[in-house]
């Protein structure tokens, strides 16, 4: 599906020096949100060229672009509202696609329009399934909201680039025109901060993924603190869920990731029930038999390092759950008051 004025959409386009660029946290974050919250296995953030669709960000898919006659996103980024088909194999225009009828299967599509400060349509932010379904009205809300933020971050990211640029071809004020570059990347991490915080409010739970690296352990425990006290937990229970949390994530780090501030921890907090919350930390790593792990309070055991951090975290929360060869622990707590009743 080619414009009209293609030439101008694809200056547009070209202005912000995205395309084929290394992945960045920002942007893989509101994938791994519009995934979540609309309950779909794959999210993209696409950018669609002269000849092709380029994946900035995904989530369930492995390529990394497909041509562009194929691409369901060349139809989106022409819409104001939501492109939603629900059923591929009902629509004309999908039903014989080679996304439809090969992988990924898709029987489902949901995309919202990016578009630059021009007005230039120059992708979508986009999610998928591999079964026919819907959106709820909440969930088009905020796959919405996630447009919005997936537009103002590749503003920014233009904004800091042509800044860089200007600052460059002015070296005689080279002092001031630093300050106005590090007040924009500040106001950048923030804007990022901002994105990693969202709780997805329609099920009362946030997802975040750090690097692993124990510094950003605080950030989770912020947020999961927050919660807890907003929701009526009492100092005591806070600490409890906040040291199994501390626990987990370290364990995640220290084991899953080897300290390599490369790889990254996924933690998702739910309240499942009232008065019940749920905490599931995964990791990259290879895994371990949570039923090999030596209990440190056997005599034999006592002056061992391993098997410590398991141990603290079953006494401190109600149930402990083990998945994925080890790679994924579930922690489930209840607030006292509701354990009496």
């Amino acid at each position: 599906m080619i414009l009209h004025d293609e030439e101008k959409r694809l200056a547009a386009l070209e202005r912000y020096k995205i395309l084929d660029s290394a992945p960045e946290q920002r942007f893989d974050d509101l994938a791994l949100l519009a995934s979540q919250i609309c309950g779909t296995p794959m999210a993209l953030i696409t950018l669609v060229d002269a000849d092709r669709q380029w994946f900035k960000s995904r989530v369930g898919i492995e390529a990394t672009e497909t041509p562009r006659p194929i691409s369901f996103c060349a139809h989106a980024m022409l819409q104001p509202e939501l492109f939603i088909v629900p059923d591929t194999l009902e629509d004309d225009r999908f039903r014989n696609n080679p996304m439809v009828t090969g992988e990924p299967h898709l029987r489902f599509y949901a995309g919202a329009s990016l578009v630059s400060r021009e007005g230039q349509p120059l992708g979508s932010l986009c999610v998928g399934d591999r079964v026919p379904r819907t959106l709820t009205e909440d969930q088009k809300s905020a796959l919405d909201a996630l447009r919005r933020q997936a537009q103002s971050q590749l503003e920014l990211r233009r904004n800091l680039m042509e800044l860089e640029t200007a600052l460059a071809a002015r070296d005689s004020a080279e002092q001031a025109q630093r300050g106005l570059v590090q007040e924009l990347r500040s106001a950048l991490d923030e804007v990022n901060k901002l994105s990693e915080l969202i709780p997805l409010c329609s099920t009362c739970r946030f997802n975040m993924t750090i690097p692993a690296d124990p510094a950003y352990i605080s950030r989770v425990s912020e947020g999961l603190e927050k919660m807890l006290k907003e929701r009526g937990w009492n100092e005591k229970e806070v600490i409890a869920v906040d040291l199994a949390v501390r626990e987990g994530l370290a364990n995640a780090i220290r084991h899953g990731c080897g300290n390599d501030v490369s790889k990254q921890v996924q933690c998702c907090v739910t309240f499942d029930a009232p008065g019940e919350v749920v905490v599931v930390i995964r990791d990259p790593g290879p895994g371990f038999d949570a039923h090999a792990v030596p209990d440190p309070m056997e005599p034999d055991n006592m002056l061992k390092s391993s098997g410590r951090g398991v141990y603290l975290i079953n006494q401190l929360m109600d149930e402990v759950g083990f998945r994925d060869g080890g790679r994924e622990v579930e922690m489930r707590k209840r607030r006292e008051s509701m354990a009496r009743t």
